[in-house]
Parts: structure tokens; C-alpha cells; sequence
């Protein structure tokens, strides 16, 4: 697709709209911003995006097209920002917050978000990026931080939820073996925070997490006393899988009233 010329009431309607708009926009927007009705913000949507001047992200959902683009239909958008603007309220974790603190050299290519709204896909795919959800509660919004986008503004998990996420939910984590390597680079780090760690346990409301923590931390011999005695005081009684994502096999441990159905031999 190349761009097409537009008539020069459409070039300064559109020149409003590309400096007033901060990433991903809808119809209701472009009505606002351009003083028209929803219906004449239709129509001109449809034909900017026909002509090249803006792009498709998903249905209802537009972005503006860099100068000089050749082909506006390649141009995608931050896939962060475009989470922020598809499943708000929301924030990105999971394996993506471990990359941006830097506990992780792995590359992911799917983006983990926790919304509070509830989809009827979990796993959704726009502009090529595999988009997985997770619903959680308005009172598992805690722990966030707020990270720039170029000029756009989206939350993420903090170093420490980052790591009460992923032990809660392994999956969304790259697995426990790849977690493993992610909670020893936490305690290495300058973001170590052995009180809020507890704290935010504690908030989250799974005693599961103290379990696999406390489990990961004797595996890797971390030193944290105080972490190590309270994960031993507060785990959840009965059995639970190391890896919940993984088979139901494997040798039971005791002490942390763990399944051990994942392999870390190897993991250093």
C-alpha cells in the first residue's frame, strides 16, 4: 500500500489528529479531537486507513503513520502499548517485566498482561503479537510501576511483584526452570527487597508461593534467613506441583509440601 493524496481540508483534519494522538486511538477520539460526529469520524477513519494515511491495529482500534512510511499496512505499534490500550485496566508482567528489570536474557516474543476485565480468549494475536491475559482482581494491582514507552506512559509489575507473579503463576513466568534462574538473579540484584518480598506474598494471598520460593531459595542456597523461615511458617498445607503447567509426576518433598515434577538439574 502506498499513501494517496487527500484534499487539504482532509491534510489539516489529519495534521490535528497526528498531533494530538499519543499511540493507539478509537472512533470516539477522532470525534473529540476533531469536533465531528462519530459517524463523519468513521467515514474518515475508513478512508485514511484506505489511502495509507493511518493504520489498522484491531477492529475499533487505529494508529498514525510515520512520515515518509512506504508501506503504512507493515507499521506496527508498541506491542506494550497496545496491551495498555486493548486490555486496560491492566499491567504487563510476567516474563516481560523480568526482561525489562533485567533478571532474564531470554527473549519472548508474546506479551503477558494481567487485566482486571475479563475475555473470552486468553491468548489473543494482533498485528503478528501473541497477546496472553490473565484476570486478576483490582486488589492484585499492587506493586506497579509506571515505565515510558516512548511518549507513552504504561504500568508494569515492580521488580518484586514481578517475582510474587511468576512464583504464583509459573507459566507466565517461562516455566519454572527459567524462573529459577530469574529469582537467584533477583536476590543478586540491586532491586532485592527481603521485607517487601514478604509483603507483598502476603498480599497476593497464595501460600503456594512460599512453597516454591522457599524451595528455589535451598536449591540455590540464597542467603535470606528471614525469608527462608517465614516461606517454612506460612506454606499452605497439602501438596502442590512446583510446576503447575507441567505433568503430574515426580518425587513428593515434605518439606515444602511440594511436587517436584520439574527437572532442574542443570539450571545455573
Amino acid at each position: 500500500m502506498e499513501l494517496g493524496g487527500i484534499s487539504k481540508q482532509n491534510r489539516e483534519m489529519l495534521g490535528v489528529l497526528n498531533r494530538k494522538v499519543k499511540g493507539p486511538f478509537d472512533l470516539d477520539f477522532v470525534s473529540k479531537i476533531l469536533s465531528i460526529s462519530k459517524a463523519r469520524a468513521k467515514n474518515l477513519v475508513v478512508f485514511w486507513v484506505k489511502q495509507g494515511w493511518l493504520t489498522r491495529i484491531k477492529r475499533g482500534l487505529y494508529s498514525t503513520v510515520s512520515l515518509g512510511t512506504i508501506r503504512p499496512d507493515a507499521q506496527k505499534e508498541d506491542p506494550l502499548v497496545v496491551a495498555d490500550a486493548v486490555f486496560g485496566p491492566c499491567y504487563i508482567g510476567g516474563w516481560n517485566a523480568c526482561e525489562h528489570w533485567g533478571f532474564t536474557e531470554q527473549i519472548f516474543n508474546d506479551v503477558v498482561v494481567f487485566s482486571s476485565r475479563r475475555f473470552n480468549k486468553k491468548t489473543q494475536k494482533i498485528q503478528g503479537i501473541n497477546f496472553i491475559i490473565k484476570t486478576v482482581k483490582k486488589k492484585s494491582f499492587f506493586g506497579l510501576k509506571s515505565v515510558w514507552q516512548g511518549v507513552n506512559k504504561i504500568s508494569m509489575s515492580d521488580p518484586v511483584k514481578t517475582i510474587v507473579d511468576i512464583l504464583d503463576d509459573p507459566m507466565l513466568g517461562g516455566g519454572i526452570r527459567n524462573i529459577a534462574l530469574v529469582v537467584r538473579e533477583y536476590f543478586d540484584s540491586e532491586s532485592r527487597d527481603d521485607n517487601k518480598l514478604l509483603e507483598y506474598i502476603m498480599k497476593q494471598g497464595n501460600r503456594v508461593i512460599y512453597k516454591r520460593l522457599g524451595y528455589l531459595m535451598e536449591y540455590f542456597k540464597i542467603e535470606a534467613p528471614e525469608v527462608l523461615i517465614s516461606c517454612s511458617k506460612l506454606l499452605s498445607s497439602g501438596y502442590s506441583k512446583l510446576d503447575p503447567s507441567l505433568p503430574d509426576k515426580g518425587k513428593y518433598m515434605r518439606r515444602w509440601n511440594l511436587k517436584i515434577n520439574a527437572d532442574l538439574k542443570g539450571v545455573s
